[in-house]
Parts: C-alpha cells; sequence; structure tokens
C-alpha cells in the first residue's frame, strides 16, 4: 500500500511549481505507480475532490468540525489555531504547525502507530461523510482527530486541505486528465478519450482505472451517474443565433432551477445542475418522472417554481425548495414545482447522447406524456422565433434556448450548437472567497464580499474585488447565516471563506487594476442572485473576464 506521506509529498512537490506541464508529469509520474485500488483515491484527491457524485457522499466538515478536531488530536488550546490562521491564512499551514508542536496524549503516546496509507484516510473520510443523526459532529470529529493523531506535520497539512476540499496546489480538473492520459499512454490512452471518457461518467477515478486497463473506449453513460449537463452559450441575437444554427429547435429559456432525472424502474434519483442529490426535496418531481413509460432513463429538465397566478416564481424561491431537508411537504404546498422535460441522454440501457437533437426529442416524445415536455418550435424564421421570445417573457420566463437539431448531446460543453437569448445585461458568476463584517445596524453581518474568477490553467481563484449593493438586511442576515460554517480565518473585519457558493452579479464596466490578482475589478458591481445551483466548475474563467473587457467600448483585441 502506498502511504498517505508519499501523496503528501507529491504535493508539496506539485504546489511549489508553478509550470503546469512539470505538475502533469509529477502526477502521471505518481498515478503510474498505483495499484488498482489506490488509484481511483489518489486521482481524485489530487484535483480535491473526496468522492463522485453517484455515491451520494457529502464530507460536510466545516472550519469548526476541522479546527476542534485539531485541537483535541494535538492537545494545543483554540487560541493557538486562531493566531496561527491570522498569520498563515492557510488551514493546511495551520494544521502542520500544530502536528508539529504536538503534545504527546496519555497512552496514545507509547504506541508506535502504522503509517497512515491514502485507504487509510480514504476510509475515515468515507466514514466521517457517513456520519449522521444528532451524534454526527462528535463522529466527525473524532475520525479527523484519529488522521491528525497519526499524521506528520506534512501529512496534516493535506488531510485539513482534503477535509474541507481545497487543495491550493495549482492543478485542476483539466490538469489531472491530462496527467491521467500520460500515465498510461501505454494503454492506449490519450487526452481527448480521457476527456470523453470523463464527461460520460463525472468519475476520474473509474476513468483512471480505466486508462490504466485500456478500456476507455468501453465507457458510457450509467444509470445513477450523473454526469455534467450540456449547456448554452449566450447568443448576440436572434438574427445572428439563426445565422450560425440556420434551421432551429427553438425553446422558451424557462426561469427555473436544472434537473437530471435518472429513472430505474420506479426508483427515481434526481441530481441538481451541481450533480448534488435532491430527491428528498423535490417529492412533485418524482411522482412527475414516474409517469415515464422507459423501464430506464436519464432525462434532463427544468423544475419551475409556480405562483398562484400561474408565473414562474422567483428563483431565490426555487433554491429553497433544493435546501430544503425537513417538512418538505410544507415547503412543497407553497413553492410548488413543475416539471419541463426537454432532453434524453440515456434510453433503456444505452446511451444516446451521439444521436441528434432531433432524435432524441423524438424518442423522449414516445416516453414522456405531452405535458410533461417543453414546448419546441422548429424554423429559421427571425420573426418566428421574436413571437416566442415575446411569449416566453410576457410569461415570465427568461427568453430563448435557440438549439442545433443536429447536434449531439455534449455533457458539460458549451458552445453554438445551444444559444440562449436574454434580455438582460452581462453578469458574471464569480466565487465568494472572502467577506468584510459590516458597520453599525450591519455590524453582525458579512456585509460585502470579496468575489474572485476562475483560473482554468491552475484551478486557482483570482480576486476582482467585493460586491456589497443590491443586498437587503433580511438578505445580508441569511447569507451571513450561510456562509458561517464556511468562514476559514478572521483578520480583523475582514473573513476568508471557503469556495463554495457561486454569486451572479452584474455590473457597470470591467476595468483593470493592479490591486487584485485577476488584474481586473468592477465598477459598480451589484449582486443579482446566490447561484448555488451552480458548482464552482461553473463559475466565469479569467478568459472570459479578459473577452468581455476586451469588448467594451470597442477596445477589441489592441486592448
Amino acid at each position: 500500500m502506498t502511504s498517505f506521506l508519499a501523496f503528501a509529498k507529491l504535493c508539496q512537490k506539485v504546489e511549489a511549481i508553478s509550470g503546469s506541464l512539470e505538475k502533469i508529469d509529477l502526477v502521471a509520474a505518481f498515478l503510474a505507480g498505483l495499484d488498482e485500488a489506490e488509484l481511483p483515491v489518489a486521482s481524485s484527491f489530487v484535483m480535491g475532490t473526496l468522492f463522485p457524485p453517484s455515491l451520494d457522499l457529502v464530507i460536510g466538515v466545516g472550519p469548526s468540525i476541522l479546527y476542534e478536531a485539531l485541537a483535541k488530536a494535538c492537545g494545543c488550546p483554540a487560541e493557538q489555531i486562531s493566531e496561527m490562521l491570522r498569520v498563515t491564512g492557510d488551514p493546511g499551514l495551520v494544521a502542520a504547525g500544530i502536528v508539529e508542536k504536538r503534545r504527546p496524549l496519555g497512552f496514545a503516546a507509547f504506541l508506535k502507530a502504522e503509517p497512515l496509507s491514502i485507504a487509510d484516510v480514504y476510509e475515515r473520510f468515507v466514514a466521517i461523510a457517513r456520519a449522521s443523526g444528532k451524534r454526527s459532529q462528535d463522529a466527525k470529529v473524532k475520525n479527523l482527530q484519529f488522521l491528525f493523531s497519526q499524521a506528520g506535520s506534512l501529512e496534516a497539512r493535506y488531510i485539513a486541505r482534503l477535509a474541507i476540499e481545497d487543495m491550493r496546489i495549482g492543478i485542476g480538473e483539466g490538469g489531472v486528465r491530462d496527467a491521467v492520459a500520460r500515465a498510461f499512454s501505454k494503454s492506449g490512452a490519450d487526452v481527448e478519450n480521457v476527456e470523453r471518457a470523463y464527461n460520460l461518467t463525472n468519475d476520474m477515478g473509474l476513468v483512471a482505472v480505466a486508462a490504466r486497463r485500456g478500456t476507455l473506449a468501453e465507457l458510457s453513460v450509467m444509470i445513477n451517474h450523473p454526469i455534467k449537463m450540456m449547456l448554452a452559450q449566450l447568443g448576440e441575437s436572434i438574427p445572428a443565433a439563426l445565422a450560425d444554427i440556420g434551421t432551429a429547435a427553438i425553446e422558451w429559456k424557462y426561469d427555473g432551477a436544472r434537473v437530471q432525472i435518472h429513472k430505474e424502474g420506479d426508483s427515481i434519483r434526481i441530481f441538481s445542475r451541481r450533480l448534488e442529490n435532491v430527491t428528498a426535496s423535490l417529492p412533485e418531481i418524482v411522482l412527475a418522472a414516474r409517469q415515464i413509460t422507459a423501464q430506464s432513463a436519464i432525462l434532463d429538465g427544468e423544475a419551475v417554481a409556480i405562483g398562484k397566478d400561474g408565473r414562474p416564481m422567483a428563483f431565490q424561491e426555487i433554491l429553497k425548495r433544493f435546501r430544503r431537508k425537513y417538512n418538505v411537504e410544507k415547503l412543497a404546498a407553497q413553492i410548488p414545482l413543475r416539471l419541463f422535460l426537454f432532453d434524453l441522454i440515456y434510453l433503456d440501457g444505452k446511451s444516446v447522447t451521439h444521436l441528434s437533437l432531433n432524435e432524441r426529442r423524438a424518442l423522449l416524445e414516445k416516453i414522456a406524456y405531452p405535458a410533461l415536455l417543453a414546448d419546441q418550435v422548429l424554423s429559421d424564421s427571425a420573426k418566428a422565433a421574436e413571437e416566442i421570445y415575446r411569449q416566453a417573457l410576457n410569461a415570465g420566463h427568461e427568453g430563448l434556448i435557440l438549439k442545433n437539431p443536429t447536434s449531439v448531446y455534449a455533457p458539460g460543453k458549451r458552445g453554438k450548437n445551444w444559444l440562449k437569448i436574454k434580455p438582460v445585461m452581462e453578469t458574471l458568476d464569480l466565487v465568494v472567497i472572502g467577506a468584510k463584517w459590516g458597520e453599525g445596524r450591519r455590524a453582525s453581518f458579512l456585509g460585502s464580499y470579496r468575489l474572485g474568477c476562475r483560473d482554468t490553467a491552475t484551478g486557482n481563484l483570482l480576486d476582482m474585488g467585493f460586491v456589497a449593493t443590491g443586498l437587503t438586511d433580511e438578505a445580508l442576515a441569511e447569507l451571513t447565516e450561510m456562509f458561517r460554517e464556511l468562514i476559514l480565518l478572521e483578520k480583523g473585519m475582514e473573513v476568508e471563506i471557503k469556495p463554495a457558493v457561486i454569486f451572479e452579479v452584474a455590473y457597470e464596466e470591467i476595468q483593470r487594476s493592479p490591486n487584485y490578482s485577476s488584474g481586473y475589478a468592477l465598477r459598480f458591481p451589484r449582486m443579482v442572485a446566490v447561484r448555488d445551483d451552480k458548482s464552482l466548475e461553473e463559475a466565469d474563467s479569467l478568459e472570459r473576464v479578459v473577452s468581455l473587457y476586451k469588448g467594451q467600448r470597442g477596445r477589441g483585441d489592441s486592448a
């Protein structure tokens, strides 16, 4: 078995190197030397991912649990941890420092512990994720306490970062994909077929094992293994979209939340856009899905909250349904949901992603009642599309999606095969990475939020400044409660927040700024919505920020 220390040393080397190719080489060499049982765990760990979505496991470790476990394992006061956090700003470095100064605790000091293996750490994380009930927090603390009590300082650095799923080593999903391809190139793996397999399974561990065996081509969409959803790109206008597509499949862009439904007999599992299992929160969607006549299917659609006036309710109301774990029926009566299906991914044992949209739609119409289907019109007429656009807006929805009828279903891809038309100002989806406490009557609230965009090469988040406007006292109270368990450290009025939540932000202009690590800042930013239906991988990239900046006021490519 490979020791966790060997994994920690890999992470330390990767973290210290700036070049992405060197990082990939190091990870590839490490993965190539693992046995088959360790490979799926390590390939996910490098990305800061503990479990694939198909396992329905969530670690559920916030900073307070992490620091309590660290204090108990090492016999140090909470004040010492707080002080180290203020100095380092990194929970991993704090864990390393505390473990290095660890005091022997009782009889355990006389026991010579076996070195931690990668499998040992993974098994403890599984136990933490499965802890439930009133004493679940105690169970989480005890399992982490055991790991920290057995770990050396370097191991502790990466155990702490894994526990909060924030590795900070500068290699993301794309880098691990390339490393898997390089590690097992002799078995026929290359970047293209590794990426294809990952898009169809959303499980890097499964893909790594298949790459090693030379069986990547055998991987495909599987029931109860959620995959990334195909995404729409913002279109310039209806005429421009039709010029790109020609005859288009025209659908309303519903003001709802995306759902991916897995049906196997009477068993229904529903996954959110973030690929979280939300089945228990959406009983009426479960009932609707059971009307599908296929024995097994994976369906793509939108859940829309319908008010008493028959119009869609606010997006934040929909998200309340997705977050609810208790008294679901009561909230369902207040915020009823309706399902609109618009695509089919898998049918009766076979993937249909390779079929054209027209073919997938025809199959969908055979297995779903008309009341469950999103309306679709095939047309190349801008006049007809404009009329459907007005109908969608008048009904309270966002606009249109124009789709290429010949296009295949491309998981996780955003491109010109699906173009969305919306009458709104440009916005950015940015990750909340910090906050400031308010002043005066807002002193008990986190009043402004620091935002970051993605560096796609490294997976790091780059600072773009703060947003504070567009927030009511009620909203601030709710947000403060949401972020309280995500606070990693406090420095005076400012806090660092575990990256987990996306804000959709409007702005007047993007400006160059040397004050932030992205090199850019937003002028007059305003929060539009909390997009906790989106995963961190869907946050906007620095490339998109630069593209939008260049498109302002005729700057063009010379900006």
